[in-house]
């Protein structure tokens, strides 16, 4: 078993495989792509999550344990889940990361008390996490790092709401070229760019695309669904923009409101059909988080039409 924070890899072994009775399912908190994630409290109190391969023999599941090993040995960022060690012998393979307590986004908006507890502060804050995280894979290494599976899913959150990237069993590094091909259909079906359908080609905008559904999500309390076709196609070019946001939570403040248009604007700049019409992961942190920042609508939010953010939605790229 190899340690790569500071973390007793001898002991953690025997204390992992006792702390879950060898895997039980009782332990199993969830179920990912390639692995099944376990609860193991250890001595002293230490809580970890634990992801064991579906199957050792399974060369794509393999693919992804090395994948989110490359990727999460190097980077060290405060919305990315840390990744304590990894155990890869020929019969049992798992990885150790922090437990992150209140599960994943999906479940917090799919339950309707949880749904609850996050009013829009939290929900705006959120995703600027979530979009700070994408920023620092895209442009803070020298090759930029794509994750290639964002979705409400793998985001987690804290006990204090605050969000973390993980899952990172698809992630690739992008080459100088800007672009790379892939053999593997990669992501999940609803947040995946549409270029990927006919090109296989991907760049860092299929993350600003997936980003872009879950920033939907976030305001509509569900996935967005005929909102990701193309504007033309819709029918909701005339739908008020207080229609479509979640309403197990109270109304927004005025202060709110501007940040629900702002969202919406992002996520809608995100979600352009074409890829070098989006903005990039660093203009969407700017927009979400500049105190400068402006929307050009001086409208109530009860008075917003979608029609009004789809027309201005390319301001995201510079503000």
């Amino acid at each position: 078993m190899v340690s790569i924070w500071n973390f007793d890899a001898k002991i953690a072994f025997q204390d992992i495989i006792g702390a879950t009775e060898c895997f039980d399912e009782k332990y199993c908190i969830g179920i990912g792509g390639y692995g099944s994630v376990f609860r193991a409290e250890l001595e002293g109190g230490n809580v970890y999550a634990i992801k064991l391969l579906h199957s050792v023999d399974d060369s794509i599941d393999e693919k992804g344990f090395h994948a989110e090993i490359q990727v999460l040995t190097k980077v060290r960022h405060r919305c990315i889940v840390k990744l304590h060690g990894y155990c890869s012998h020929s019969k049992c393979k798992f990885l150790i990361y922090d437990l992150i307590e209140k599960g994943s986004l999906a479940s917090n908006l799919q339950e309707e008390q949880l749904a609850k507890e996050l009013d829009w502060s939290k929900r705006s804050t959120i995703l600027k996490d979530v979009a700070q995280a994408l920023s620092y894979l895209h442009y803070d290494w020298d090759v930029p790092i794509i994750h290639r599976d964002i979705k409400s899913s793998n985001i987690l959150l804290d006990l204090d709401f605050k969000a973390y990237v993980s899952d990172f069993g698809m992630a690739k590094n992008l080459k100088h070229t800007c672009s790379s091909w892939s053999t593997i259909f990669a992501g999940t079906c609803g947040y995946i760019a549409p270029e990927l359908s006919s090109t296989m080609m991907f760049t860092e905008k299929c993350d600003v695309y997936s980003f872009g559904v879950v920033a939907m999500e976030v305001v509509m309390g569900k996935h967005p669904g005929d909102l990701l076709l193309p504007f033309f196609c819709r029918t909701e070019q005339h739908t008020e923009l207080m229609d479509i946001l979640d309403k197990r939570i109270a109304a927004p403040t005025r202060d709110e409101e501007k940040d629900i248009i702002l969202l919406v604007l992002v996520a809608f700049a995100c979600l352009q059909i074409c890829p070098k019409a989006r903005p990039t992961m660093q203009q969407v942190y700017q927009a979400l988080t500049s105190r400068s920042r402006t929307t050009d609508i001086q409208k109530p939010l009860h008075e917003v039409k979608l029609q009004d953010l789809h027309d201005l939605c390319a301001i995201i790229r510079n503000i």
